[in-house]
């Protein structure tokens, strides 16, 4: 008798539980983030979202962790809005996506606590990388233009008096962006190592609980998927929709 098999879909309801559980996570801590005046300029703000989107990109793979960053800055943005006209966000979402989408697919392909280390060492270089010169081409030109150049260098003359338009990118870059992102991910990376094995057990038993065990249901689970997926998008237009009118209108 010939053996019929279900092809899986990735976006099932079990996934997206879980995408949607870490993605508010991620907002929750997106909102609460803080300066660090004594160390980085004001603008720079310390946050421990990149905790849960770590944890979700190991356990859900790239897709998901970056699919948890996007959705945790639509929280955010519809909980407290933008002082920085989309800047701040645009570079969380790019910096928090090269972290998780880089360790998440070397994870993917050696899961062991070896290739966890390999894998969170090249998500911090991907993050650097990319932190660098997004603030070099395209997040410091759109926010000079956006509240002028004068700002900017006040907010940088508080660590570094010496800090002008000319030299500006050498203090920014290398003494503030570098090292701002490194705690980051070393934080991250901290925090992950120690609980990810356990928190992984637990989503393991979750996902078993939700997965069919007989074909039967397979009508059944993929109209349950569906919703789910229907759902999701609705959700995530609406973030969308709240997050610019809270910008624009409010």
């Amino acid at each position: 008798m010939e053996q019929v098999t279900t092809k899986k879909s990735y976006f099932n309801s079990a996934r997206i539980s879980l995408i949607a559980m870490f993605a508010a996570l991620a907002g929750i801590l997106y909102v609460f983030k803080f300066s660090l005046p004594f160390a980085f300029p004001g603008f720079l703000e310390f946050k421990f979202a990149d905790i849960p989107i770590l944890i979700g990109s190991f356990t859900l793979g790239p897709v998901s962790g970056a699919i948890i960053v996007f959705c945790g800055i639509l929280i955010k943005l519809v909980i407290k809005g933008t002082s920085t006209a989309f800047v701040g966000d645009l570079s969380d979402l790019l910096t928090s996506c090269a972290f998780a989408v880089v360790a998440g697919i070397i994870y993917a392909k050696k899961r062991t606590f070896k290739g966890a280390l390999v894998a969170m060492a090249a998500g911090t270089a991907a993050e650097l990388v990319v932190a660098l010169l997004a603030n070099r081409f395209i997040l410091i030109p759109y926010f000079a233009n956006c509240f002028g150049w004068d700002a900017i260098i006040k907010m940088m003359n508080t660590l570094f008096p010496d800090c002008t338009k000319e030299n500006f990118y050498n203090y920014y870059l290398w003494v503030s962006v570098l090292p701002f992102n490194m705690l980051r991910c070393l934080v991250a990376v901290l925090v992950t190592l120690p609980v990810y094995k356990r928190i992984s057990k637990l989503i393991n038993k979750f996902n078993a609980k939700l997965t069919p065990k007989n074909d039967e249901s397979g009508e059944k689970t993929r109209k349950i998927n569906i919703s789910a997926i229907v759902i999701g998008a609705i959700i995530v237009a609406l973030l969308v929709l709240f997050a610019l009118l809270r910008y624009f209108v409010f």
